[in-house]
């Protein structure tokens, strides 16, 4: 389940990118930008904070190179699910039917008869297990893929990004003197109050 919530997760980010490439406006600082940029499903996850996609989603923007690479690794995303979900219905299907069939054993009260028709089921399931054995390996192995896919592209996006944030730290230098100015002007009123009788 985790699996699926990651890489739905990993999809939604990556589709929200096209949602944002419509968003023309000039950008100075691509990270003082990319809190507008989070698209309206991102946004209800994470706030306005700006996080690695909101300032990814910015750069793409501005690159062709990058808006090639999102779209194929969207694309990819998209057909692996339409492909999935075609072979996990199929195979759902039959799950499905075969835990059916054993509950309704329950209900045929020659003991002879109910086990006769177990054996049945179990062998008819057995044969299907090993027919779509490979089938199901090969689903694993796309899954795998995808997460490997997810893994190596968010380590591409946090690479690409970091640079970023550091240029918008270096155009945003922290100073102490106003926390200091401000910390004096707390303490003359603490010693303001203090002194009232």
């Amino acid at each position: 389940m985790k699996k699926i919530f990651f890489a739905a997760v990993m999809a939604l980010s990556i589709l929200s990118c096209r949602e944002n490439k419509a968003d023309n406006s000039p950008a100075d600082n691509v990270v003082d930008n990319a809190g507008s940029l989070v698209s309206g499903s991102l946004k209800s996850y994470r706030g306005d904070e700006v996080t690695v996609n909101s300032i990814y989603f910015k750069l793409i923007k501005n690159d062709k190179n990058l808006t090639a690479l999102n779209t194929k690794i969207a694309d990819t995303f998209e057909e692996t699910e339409k492909t999935l979900a075609v072979y996990r219905n199929i195979l759902n299907t039959s799950t499905s039917y075969y835990q059916d069939a054993h509950l309704q054993i329950k209900s045929i009260t020659d003991s002879l008869v109910r086990q006769q028709v177990e054996k049945e089921i179990t062998a008819s399931s057995d044969q299907y297990d090993l027919k779509v054995k490979n089938i199901k390996e090969r689903m694993d192995l796309i899954n795998k893929n995808s997460e490997t896919l997810t893994s190596l592209y968010t380590a591409f996006k946090i690479r690409k990004t970091l640079p970023e944030i550091e240029k918008y730290q270096h155009a945003h230098p922290l100073q102490k003197d106003s926390l200091d100015h401000f910390i004096n002007k707390q303490n003359k009123l603490l010693e303001e109050l203090k002194n009232l009788k």
